[in-house]
């Protein structure tokens, strides 16, 4: 995994980092949130750049080619970006002026790469999303994008790196996707009315 960080500004707000596996729902369980908080100005739902089609997964990220992600960090337009599984991610730097405000921004992150995360933003907390192994397992084949060792491989990265950070919330995504969204909700809903920079 190549990880460049490169934010300037100490942040006061608290960032929320969703993390979990590949076919754990985190892009789901964010799109609840986001809707259910839609009228509230005090949380960003971020939206990572990926170099990957705008059309590829459920995620609502900003699509670039290579060409366009190397243009991008050129012009100093990440606070973080990483690569992982053949794709480059970006975090825009969006988030650094709105965090300055103490506000809360949510982020879909990756487990490998927290440890960088926590350093560039000191202010980040870890909500993980769970799945019982066997629903993942079916989660993925599913939805069509890898053939079994492949999704064999992700089941093991999955595992191997569940003990790799701490969460502050972990949410079970085995079930009806509302009860999980709602636990998100409340999570972002209490950390909101947290005092700034706490």
């Amino acid at each position: 995994m190549l990880v460049s960080k490169t934010i300037t500004n100490a942040a006061t707000g608290r960032l929320i980092v969703v993390l979990g596996p590949s076919g754990s729902g985190k892009d789901t369980l964010m799109s609840y949130a986001r809707n259910a908080l839609a009228d509230t100005a005090d949380v960003l739902f971020v939206r990572r750049a990926i170099t990957r089609p705008a059309d590829a997964g459920s995620e609502d990220h900003v699509a670039m080619s290579n060409a366009e992600f190397d243009a991008a960090i050129d012009e100093g337009q990440f606070s973080l970006t990483w690569a992982a599984n053949g794709l480059r991610y970006g975090l825009p730097r969006a988030i650094e002026p709105h965090l300055a405000e103490g506000r809360l921004a949510v982020v879909n992150g990756s487990r490998g790469a927290w440890s960088i995360i926590q350093q560039v933003f000191p202010s980040a907390v870890a909500v993980e999303i769970r799945v019982d192994p066997d629903i993942l397992a079916e989660r993925l084949e599913a939805r069509g994008r890898e053939n079994a060792s492949e999704i064999e491989a992700r089941l093991a990265r999955a595992s191997a790196l569940d003990s790799r950070f701490e969460a502050d919330l972990i949410i079970d995504n085995s079930g009806e996707v509302q009860a999980a969204g709602a636990a998100l909700v409340t999570y972002l809903t209490t950390a909101m009315c947290a005092p700034k920079g706490a």
